[in-house]
């Protein structure tokens, strides 16, 4: 009898969370007018371009088309073969860049790592330095797995 009851009582359980999931669940809003609630249709329109921050209009104008030496993180480098880690690492180690050529310039490059720099010079661009993509560890590691 006992086993009994205890499997009515986990049927029961199993199908009452069941229930709670498939059931469509509505969205309230009260009225002001009184305390009668309305299901009412939720709708959020906003404006993007009043939302955009510093971070989204530099990426805007540099994203895809090069690699910005003073502000990309080392995982962009990746298109690139020959690029990722090693090379990406002391790119950003050694950044800011005040032109494209002065990568050419680093103390420690090997000379296939400075040809590999000079055959790739024009997919690369130096901007002013940003602290939203350079605050922290976001140049090295971004947190973005693919």
């Amino acid at each position: 009898m006992k086993g009994l009851v205890r499997l009515l009582s986990v049927l029961a359980l199993i199908v009452g969370c069941a229930m709670f999931v498939v059931t469509p669940q509505t969205v309230h809003a009260a009225t002001f007018k009184g305390i009668a609630f309305q299901s009412v249709p939720v709708l959020a329109v906003e404006e993007t371009q009043a939302r955009q921050n510093r971070a989204d209009e530099r990426l805007a104008e540099v994203y895809g088309e090069r690699i910005d030496l003073n502000n990309t993180n080392v995982r962009a480098f990746q298109r690139y073969p020959g690029f990722y880690p090693t090379l990406a690492r002391k790119l950003i180690a050694n950044a800011p860049y005040k032109n494209v050529e002065d990568v050419l310039d680093l103390d420690g490059l090997s000379s296939r790592q400075k040809d590999l720099l000079q055959s790739n010079l024009d997919k690369f661009t130096v901007t002013n330095r940003e602290a939203v993509f350079n605050e922290g560890d976001d140049r090295i590691n971004n947190g973005i797995y693919r």
